[in-house]
């Protein structure tokens, strides 16, 4: 029986993540009588979790490859640095243009040294994270970069997070576009098909003819670019960019994905569970803002999720095993 309901759950990961929404949402609504449900503050918790969930899809498409991309934050405030940076003087598109070709080429590099030079993600990765994390603080010196009047007008500012359609923020609608494409390649297409073949066997899909280093190269590259549009997104949402911009998003890209659903062994992903996971999160997030506690803990309570995430979702493949 509880081998049965393992093998189920592995199945639909999300399943379970459905179920941690409601009940996160009914406690911290009751705990905070009913402000954590609040028009305003659920405006704020749909755009935060649409800006974290674009950069978790990049982010979970790589660990279900058997891979992990923790340079995601610096992309996004790469990204964000560039495309505010650049706005006031060649114009929004040009910037935005800019920043997500910044992320692409931080894709590459990763890239390049996971899947062709063959070191491992976890290094080149964490090198690239604290590299540009630098050149973000070089490049800032302690000032940030902020949208001005007239950039704040323009149409390509407010369509990518700095306004809304239909009292709905652009960053969300983006989202779910995003979420509706990867979707479809991932679970309708033979690129999604030898995706989760390299995850789940690198050596087997490789004598199958999977292009193994092709799939592990591409990934890392959509992380990069999509890491990039989530630095772009919040940037405009909030106005501003400094240096630290971006800084520890990582982690809870991980978490989100992870709380989803993806194995971090590789071979399985759950797209769906990823965007609620971000939900979680940053329903978390919010439900500690609004009762004054300190954002230290907001950090604690990710780590948390991520173990104990990973602990159930090894004795959920033991217990599958077992049947």
């Amino acid at each position: 029986m509880r081998a049965a309901i393992a093998n189920l759950v592995r199945r639909h990961p999300e399943a379970i993540t459905i179920t941690l929404v409601v009940l996160i949402s009914l406690t911290f609504a009751i705990a905070t009588g009913g402000s954590w449900l609040s028009v305003g503050n659920l405006q704020s918790l749909s755009q935060l979790t649409a800006v974290l969930a674009i950069m978790a899809f990049g982010e979970a498409i790589v660990i279900a490859t058997g891979q992990i991309d923790i340079s995601v934050g610096s992309v996004s405030g790469i990204a964000a640095l560039t495309f505010l940076g650049l706005a006031p003087g060649v114009g929004c598109g040009l910037a935005l243009l800019a920043a997500l070709v910044s992320g692409s080429l931080i894709g590459v590099i990763n890239g390049v040294f996971v899947a062709l030079v063959g070191i491992p993600s976890l290094l080149v990765t964490l090198g690239t994270l604290f590299l540009f994390q630098g050149i973000g603080y070089a490049v800032t010196s302690g000032f940030s970069f902020a949208a001005s009047t007239l950039v704040r007008k323009q149409f390509t500012y407010n369509a990518f997070g700095g306004g809304t359609a239909a009292e709905i923020n652009t960053g969300v609608i983006w989202a779910l576009i995003i979420l509706v494409v990867l979707q479809l390649v991932v679970f309708e297409t033979p690129i999604g098909n030898r995706l989760l073949a390299v995850g789940g066997d690198a050596v087997s899909s490789f004598s199958r003819g999977v292009n193994v280093t092709r799939i592990k190269f591409g990934v890392f590259v959509i992380s990069g670019v999509l890491a990039a549009l989530s630095g772009v997104l919040d940037s405009a949402f909030i106005g501003y960019a400094d240096g630290s911009f971006g800084v520890s998003m990582e982690l809870s890209a991980i978490a989100a994905a992870v709380l989803g659903g993806c194995h971090l062994a590789g071979g399985r992903i759950s797209l769906v569970g990823t965007l609620l996971g971000a939900f979680i999160l940053r329903g978390i997030q919010s439900f500690l803002i609004i009762l004054g506690v300190q954002p230290q803990w907001y950090v604690l309570a990710v780590g948390l999720i991520v173990v104990l995430t990973s602990l159930v979702d090894r004795t959920l493949t033991k217990l599958a095993l077992k049947r």
